[in-house]
């Protein structure tokens, strides 16, 4: 049996993503606001110390993986402390308990918002660790009418650090596969004020084309979670990968490569 912690599993893909694993005879020690093993607010440094403190005391100081699913999407600075620096918390904070694991993992939830507008100077703040300019910033940015800006810096930035550590010493050469899934359009509590109308789902839809199946459930996301965590992922290191019913390829086409 391995030992999971999973942070936002009061709803959405942390909810499928427990459920899930439960199913296939993992424990997972949830984390979310409330409704969960371990409640805290990711917003803030207490709420992070707790968690590595009560995950290290529910665990016995062993985990085999760790995944960072807890978000927001507000226009809001509290975007930025939970997406950027409270992710960066789970997962550096409770790496070390990886290190008894026979097969540890790490992942976290980005987005197909990566593609969309960010803010380069809230990006390159939130990379610098620098999280008083950095919420400062997205003050800014939501004052002036631009807050929803904050949401793709948000994942960019934590998808940025990712490529920069994945392949270090510290993940990759302990053993570790350090990765991301990006999701298209999930219908979940968080996007259910955009997708409340057949208007705004059209709207939604120019934005965030998905011709393969359209819309998913947050048990689409779960299910690559969980391969990526699991023991059969040996070599998939620093990878965002997109799950958005074809998205990427509409936005991108070849351009990446």
């Amino acid at each position: 049996m391995r030992t999971i912690v999973i942070t936002g599993t009061a709803s959405g893909i942390g909810r499928a993503t427990k459920d899930l694993l439960e199913s296939r005879g993992d424990r997972v020690i949830g984390v979310d606001l409330r409704d969960a093993d371990v409640a805290v607010d990711l917003t803030t440094g207490e709420g992070r110390t707790t968690l590595v403190e009560r995950v290290t005391e529910l665990s016995g100081g062993h985990l085999d993986a760790v995944l960072a699913v807890a978000g927001l999407a507000l226009p809001s600075p509290a975007t930025i402390a939970v997406n950027v620096f409270g992710a960066l918390a789970t997962l550096d904070g409770l790496r070390p308990l990886l290190a008894g694991s026979d097969a540890p993992r790490a992942a976290f939830v980005s987005s197909i918002a990566t593609l969309q507008p960010a803010d380069p100077e809230l990006v390159e703040l939130c990379l610098a660790g620098d999280e008083t300019a950095a919420l400062d910033r997205a003050a800014s940015l939501a004052d002036a009418g631009d807050g929803a800006l904050i949401y793709a810096s948000s994942k960019i930035a934590l998808t940025r650090w990712m490529r920069r550590v994945a392949a270090a010493p510290e993940w990759a050469g302990a053993g570790i596969p350090l990765n991301a899934v990006a999701p298209g359009i999930v219908e979940t509590a968080m996007t259910a004020d955009l997708l409340a109308t057949a208007e705004q789902r059209e709207q939604l839809s120019a934005l965030v084309p998905m011709p393969l199946n359209g819309y998913m459930g947050p048990e689409a996301p779960a299910a690559l979670l969980a391969w990526l965590v699991g023991p059969e992922n040996t070599h998939v290191c620093g990878q965002c990968i997109f799950i958005d019913g074809g998205t990427d390829v509409v936005l991108r086409g070849d351009s990446t490569w």
